[in-house]
């Protein structure tokens, strides 16, 4: 029975195969036919309008309330929004703090809120009272001076802890270079900001903007349309019916010409580049469906063209993409990537190949079918939730959309063309008069962007500091003074942490420092020993991530469950480093090479070659060392990771960085040093 069973599978199979020419690429069918349910609606006579989409397979619900106000310029009292978001949902005048949280957490539900509205979930038997929390916290909030303060300064010490961050420099002012610092789009909060807002001040725009006249209360889950409307006419009635005040502000422009803006953070270990142009692009322009394709077909993920030429092909970067938004006030587009310093100017001119190409010659129509086909794809499986028909519902609000727009997204994805491709890539993505926005470390990479051309047309380059302001061309040319050498810098940074001979009475040293990553708290635990014997723990919640351990001849490192030993060619450098203090060898070594003096977070440091993937930077006045960059290559890429030491603090003696600073591409983690040993607390089983 099994032999006829398996004879006609054979025959099934080769007749169909006989039937299919697979010389031909299947004719894609009609596009499918989105049904998408309507949400029942009401709207309260403060303007408060309410969409619900009533979902009962499961015993949930969510509540969303979005204050749809037009962008609003704060000036220099930027973060009153901020302060006033954080301060929405610490009780209400009626409810304190503590007893709202309390309830919140009885019932395993979350309310939040932010500057342009809140949410609300939990378990639908407990949506009524879900909901009046919610409201009582939004119509009556709880604006106390103390409550004040702490945010404040919190805000304060975000501000002051993302000073040296590359990323948050770049992002900053590409914002503030694309709008102006005067547009919404383009101000940023910055501590003097801060420390003018006052409690006053918050109330202020609460009460100016924080308003049903605009806003939108979306509900999804397991909750009836007639309960809903009346428990929301009954808790939000109330809510002050004003209007928020005027707003106005100048309209964004490009360039004139294409230009390069270079930003300098002499702790950069990559460029940020970032290639943009504002746009007028909105949701009801008969553009968008053609710019939805375009973009994705130039970098709208891991299968764009700008991925395939600065990764897969010239291994500048971990990716690069391209984004464009569709703003209903005013759009941009961008393309972006972090790039190794050394290849800076030609990852630019990689990206001008891309957008230049995009422009002036038509797509394929198999990248055509395949952009075409990641968007529906994404737009199907979006489907799948609730929430996205609640979502779309609000969006045809908010963007005064026809009531079709969603149910014919994807026959309008489908009907692009290859000849709209091309007519809106010309519109929108723009090399003529283009912002190529540079962030990164100008003593590396300034004198090739000086020289930079494309199409034969010398780029003019401009200067900004990290806050936007146009300045002078940085000294990159600083001299080092007479008679000093890189052996005497070494023999500076011995004597102002201890001296040698203190240095060498240390037999191990154990460090246990603390940092903070996505909400979770990262504890790293680190031992040498002067036998160059090295290991390392790091663990998140107790488990461990990533440990290294090597033993002075040999060693392994283990990560995701998977161990693996370190590799032969990295074996001379972990002696060299695997000790208490690597520069006591370092004293008579003629490896060394003194490389120049370079800015290091404001101020001269000497930047002196250790070894060929080792660069240690030395501060000029007090001789300790301020930073190490390492450049390593991992999985065919160049990989350059950078560790920034400060707070030095005295140990037996001995002076150690309380602060290490590491960052890996454009991620940064602070470890703050817990407590130091010397002589104490690491043994041989450490190190098997």
């Amino acid at each position: 029975m099994k032999k006829i069973f398996f004879s006609l599978f054979m025959v099934c199979a080769v007749v169909a195969q006989a039937q299919i020419d697979r010389s031909k690429q299947p004719v894609a069918g009609p596009a499918p036919k989105i049904k998408l349910g309507t949400p029942q609606s009401f709207e309260l006579k403060n303007g408060l309008k309410v969409l619900l989409v009533e979902n009962h397979k499961l015993p949930r619900v969510s509540y969303t309330l979005t204050i749809d106000n037009p962008p609003y310029s704060e000036g220099d009292k930027a973060g009153m929004s901020s302060l006033m978001g954080s301060l929405l949902g610490k009780g209400s005048v009626n409810i304190d703090k503590d007893a709202f949280n309390e309830e919140v957490d009885y019932m395993g539900a979350s309310v939040n809120f932010g500057p342009t509205g809140g949410s609300a979930r939990g378990l639908s038997k407990y949506a009524d009272r879900i909901l009046e929390l919610m409201a009582e916290a939004a119509i009556y909030p709880n604006f106390t001076e103390e409550e004040f303060q702490k945010e404040k300064n919190i805000l304060l010490d975000n501000l002051k802890s993302d000073e040296k961050s590359v990323t948050s420099a770049a992002r900053r002012v590409e914002s503030a270079l694309a709008y102006g610092k005067e547009h919404p789009y383009g101000e940023f909060v910055t501590q003097e900001t801060v420390n003018n807002v006052t409690l006053s001040d918050v109330k202020g725009f609460y009460n100016n903007f924080f308003l049903p006249k605009n806003a939108y209360l979306v509900v999804v889950g397991d909750i009836d349309y007639k309960d809903l409307k009346k428990n929301v006419t009954k808790l939000f009635s109330n809510w002050k019916p004003d209007t928020p005040l005027n707003v106005s502000y100048s309209k964004p422009a490009n360039p004139q010409y294409t230009q390069i803006n270079f930003i300098d953070m002499p702790n950069a270990v990559q460029s940020e580049i970032t290639v943009q142009n504002v746009v007028d692009l909105k949701m009801t322009s008969p553009d968008y469906f053609p710019v939805l394709i375009a973009n994705n077909i130039l970098g709208g993920g891991s299968q764009g063209r700008l991925f395939a030429n600065l990764r897969e092909d010239k291994g500048f970067t971990y990716g690069a993409y391209s984004g464009i938004s569709a703003d209903k006030y005013v759009s941009r587009f961008s393309a972006r990537a972090s790039v190794r310093n050394a290849v800076t100017d030609s990852a630019v001119t990689a990206f001008l190949d891309e957008i230049y190409r995009i422009r002036n010659e038509k797509v394929s129509k198999q990248d055509l079918v395949l952009a075409k086909a990641d968007y529906s794809g994404s737009f199907i499986m979006a489907l799948e939730q609730p929430a996205t028909i609640a979502r779309y519902a609000l969006s045809i609000e908010t963007n005064k959309l026809p009531a079709d727009f969603y149910t014919t997204y994807l026959q309008k994805i489908n009907a692009v063309t290859i000849e709209q491709v091309q007519e809106v890539a010309r519109k929108y993505f723009t090399i003529d008069n283009a912002r190529i926005v540079i962030t990164g470390k100008g003593s590396d990479v300034v004198e090739s962007l000086e020289s930079f051309q494309y199409n034969g047309k010398k780029i003019p380059v401009s200067y900004f500091d990290k806050y936007a302001a146009s300045i002078e061309k940085p000294d990159y040319t600083a001299s080092v003074p007479e008679g000093v050498s890189a052996g005497s810098i070494i023999q500076n940074y011995i004597n102002a942490i201890g001296g040698e001979g203190k240095l060498k009475e240390v037999n191990s040293v154990l460090i246990n420092a603390e940092a903070s990553a996505q909400g979770m708290v990262l504890n790293l635990e680190l031992k040498t020993t002067a036998s160059n014997k090295f290991s390392m723990d790091m663990k998140m919640a107790g488990n461990s991530m990533m440990r290294q351990v090597f033993d002075g001849s040999q060693g392994f490192i283990v990560a995701q469950g998977q161990k693996q030993p370190i590799p032969a060619e990295q074996i001379g450098e972990m002696k060299k480093q695997s000790v208490p203090f690597p520069e006591l060898q370092m004293l008579n070594s003629s490896d060394l090479r003194l490389e120049g003096v370079q800015d290091v977070n404001g101020k001269k440091a000497y930047a002196v070659k250790v070894s060929d993937s080792r660069t240690n930077f030395y501060d000029v006045e007090s001789g300790l060392k301020v930073k190490e960059v390492i450049t390593m290559q991992a999985q065919g890429q160049t990989v350059t990771q950078a560790v920034a030491l400060d707070n030095y603090q005295e140990v037996s003696g001995i002076l150690f960085p309380f602060t290490l600073s590491q960052s890996f591409g454009p991620q940064s983690i602070d470890f703050m040093v817990k407590e130091i040993k010397v002589n104490e607390g690491v043994t041989e089983d450490d190190f098997k």
